[in-house]
């Protein structure tokens, strides 16, 4: 999720926040924004990297909301509407909107039918509401909006592994399945692993330096990625790491993954 306004704003801000490479495509680059103008400026700067541009409208940090982002525009379908309507008119790219449910459901219905209106290409629906964390996503809510609307419905919350994907699908009749956690957790889900195999990380090592990750996501995406794998003493050890050399040591010594893969 990418601040549209700082991004619009700040050449180093958007040096920070998105990097991209020929091969990384089909791309869609999420924005917040709390007005139309930000949201589609962005989207026009950006518009010759990616494929299609992402509202978020389901973010439900605090700070998010109390700027005007992510679960707070869901009280603005109006603003919204606007927002998806200017993006798409300028950059000429789609735009789809991820979004939570709300407490009331019929307001969810209201607001995925004016974003569709408005052009939203797709509509991704996390099945909680904003003040909603541990409890189970609702996926009857999830059903309601993919009958409520004609364009395609991508489904998110609870999507840990292949058989998630499975049930999520087959109770609500999307177009798709998301996984935001789950997929850090697990960047090799959707090839059946319940678990991130070391060949996967292997995988990571030789992406990140063909291209020229940042060690500040190389590292992330490890941490996530050997949650399961490393014990807690383990953990403290990795997370501490602060140099590519030495988490590549670390993981050639525990892991027997190459130290320096042929690029």
């Amino acid at each position: 999720m990418i601040v549209s306004e700082s991004f619009v704003q700040s050449s180093k801000a958007r040096d920070v926040e998105f990097t991209t490479c020929n091969g990384d495509r089909p791309l869609v680059a999420q924005f917040a924004a709390s007005n139309a103008r930000d949201f589609a400026d962005a989207a026009l700067i950006i518009a010759p990297f990616v494929d299609a541009v992402d509202l978020n409208c389901g973010c439900p940090q605090r700070w998010a909301m109390a700027d005007g982002y992510g679960a707070q525009l869901m009280s603005e379908p109006e603003l919204v509407t606007d927002m998806v309507r200017q993006a798409k008119s300028r950059s000429g790219l789609p735009v789809s909107v991820k979004m939570r449910i709300h407490k009331n459901l019929k307001d969810t219905v209201e607001f995925v039918r004016r974003a569709e209106h408005a052009g939203a290409a797709w509509i991704s629906v996390h099945g909680r509401t904003s003040k909603q964390r541990a409890e189970p996503a609702n996926m009857d809510a999830i059903k309601l909006v993919k009958e409520s609307v004609g364009v395609p419905v991508v489904a998110n919350g609870d999507v840990k592994n292949e058989a998630d994907i499975r049930r999520v699908h087959e109770h609500t009749g999307v177009n798709g399945v998301m996984s935001a956690r789950g997929i850090l957790d697990n960047p090799a889900m959707y090839g059946g692993y319940d678990h991130t195999p070391i060949s996967c990380v292997q995988d990571w090592v030789e992406i990140a330096l063909r291209t020229g990750m940042t060690f500040t996501l190389f590292h992330h995406h490890l941490i996530f990625m050997l949650d399961r794998v490393l014990t807690r003493p383990e953990q403290r050890v990795f997370n501490t790491l602060s140099s590519v050399p030495a988490v590549l040591d670390y993981l050639e010594e525990h892991y027997g993954v190459c130290l320096y893969p042929a690029i």
